[in-house]
């Protein structure tokens, strides 16, 4: 059997929508830019990552918090943490068609101009994406990619807020809250998952970059002259993370983020970027964020945010490293690592080599004919044995002939197939198919709940 990956972005769009993973988001009406709906696979697969990733980094640690922050917050927050000032990316506008977009994603010559480059430099101008022409460009402006809203019945600035475009704050804003409640030791760190809104200027790639998406984060509390070692452990943790999850190692690399990109709170800064078939992006950052939030969080609300080291007995701001991962991009990664096309028993085919404990179905159960009574009646008592095993993500299939039921659980990831046969009736043993080799087995039903569990 040979094998080859497959970059196709086309292919992964595609085979998300038939499968239901991923859906473009209220397609009925013709879609919203930069929105997707996560299908009933979408959502299984998503969770799994969520989990895997929240079991690592909160659950089989000691040194970690959980937390949920509200969306909402007080806009103080955001003045503080300096988004309601910076958080803006560069905007150009066609003179001749007026569609925007954001200017270094196109070309646009953003950087000479912010260093005043002049006299006799000559700018090259992109094309217009949209309608080709050239040379019809406003100057860049900067645009705030918050959402804005208002709370309450008052309509003045007091009932001003934002959709939270990180989810950092939360973490920063209830530091003194985890203090009072648990008084954890330094190192420890505060986890969180959840959702944050970009008013991307040009969203694009699929569900690279949204303009709604989920956030996994982690704000590691250090002492200052700590913060090397400390940052270069959760550097590792995020290479061991992306092996999990069956990331594509060679496809991962790590960038270096220089003095003038990085963010304005960051000392340093290293994006973990991945060869999307759209180019080498950012997957994840690991940025060491100093002191920065607390203390401006600290002058702006005039609340102690020191810590208090009972051993030292000092009182000091701690430092912070921060990992942060995308969920999105995430599964994108994942899909893309995943995917592949080869031939099997003379068919051409597409499957997903999902790692097992990634996989949105683990087990699929067919009754070798839909049609006989019996064998129907012992493929459900199979499947109700082993959905109390998987946990739920096991799926019961009659739908076809049973070569069309392996070519769709193969499109979907299912690593394993059980087919209930006539010999199953007469010995109690099943057939066990592997996704990837398509190799089969013979076991016996009693043997399957710790077969699986083993392999996952």
């Amino acid at each position: 059997m040979t094998e080859k990956n497959n970059d196709s972005l086309e292919k992964i769009v595609s085979l998300c929508k038939r499968r239901g993973f991923i859906y473009p988001s209220s397609e009925i009406y013709g879609g919203l830019a930069g929105a997707f709906d996560f299908g009933p696979l979408g959502v299984e697969l998503k969770n799994n990552l969520k989990n895997i990733w929240w079991q690592m980094f909160v659950h089989d640690r000691e040194d970690m918090y959980g937390l949920d922050a509200s969306i909402l917050m007080n806009s103080k927050v955001w003045e503080a943490s300096g988004h309601l000032a910076g958080f803006a990316d560069p905007l150009v506008e066609c003179q001749k068609c007026h569609s925007k977009f954001r200017a270094d994603q196109i070309g646009f010559p953003v950087e000479n101009m912010k260093k005043g480059v002049s006299g006799s430099t000559v700018f090259i101008l992109p094309r217009c994406p949209n309608c080709n022409s050239v040379d019809d460009w406003n100057a860049p402006t900067m645009f705030n990619m918050m959402f804005q809203t208002t709370i309450g019945a008052e309509k003045d600035s007091s009932a001003t807020v934002y959709l939270r475009p990180e989810t950092a704050q939360g973490i920063f804003t209830d530091f003194k809250n985890v203090l009072d409640s648990f008084h954890p030791k330094l190192p420890f760190g505060i986890a969180q998952i959840g959702k944050a809104f970009r008013n991307e200027i040009s969203p694009r790639d699929f569900v690279f970059r949204v303009r709604e998406l989920e956030q996994m984060e982690i704000e590691y509390f250090v002492r200052e002259a700590d913060w090397v070692q400390h940052f270069e452990t959760w550097r590792q943790a995020v290479h061991e993370y992306l092996a999990l999850i069956g990331v594509a190692k060679e496809k991962v690399h790590e960038l270096e983020v220089s003095d003038e990109e990085r963010a304005h709170y960051s000392k340093r800064t290293i994006d973990f970027e991945f060869d999307y078939p759209f180019g080498r992006k950012e997957l994840y950052g690991l940025a060491y964020r100093t002191d920065y939030d607390l203390t401006h969080h600290q002058e702006k609300s005039n609340q102690d945010l020191n810590y208090y080291d009972e051993e030292t007995k000092e009182h000091f701001i701690p430092h912070v490293i921060e990992p942060s991962f995308g969920v999105e991009r995430t599964v994108l990664a994942v899909l893309l690592s995943a995917y592949r096309e080869d031939e099997l028993g003379g068919e051409k085919r597409n499957y997903l080599a999902f790692e097992p404990r990634v996989a949105p179905i683990k087990v699929a159960v067919f009754p070798l004919l839909k049609n006989k009574p019996d064998l129907v009646t012992k493929a459900r008592s199979v499947f109700s044995l082993l959905k109390k095993d998987l946990a739920g993500q096991i799926i019961f299939d009659d739908n076809g002939n049973i070569g069309k039921r392996y070519r769709r659980q193969d499109e979907i990831g299912t690593p394993w197939c059980v087919t209930i046969d006539f010999d199953t009736l007469d010995n109690d043993t099943v057939t066990v198919r592997d996704r990837d080799t398509g190799e089969q087995r013979r076991l016996a039903i009693s043997e399957l709940g710790t077969y699986f569990r083993q392999s996952l």
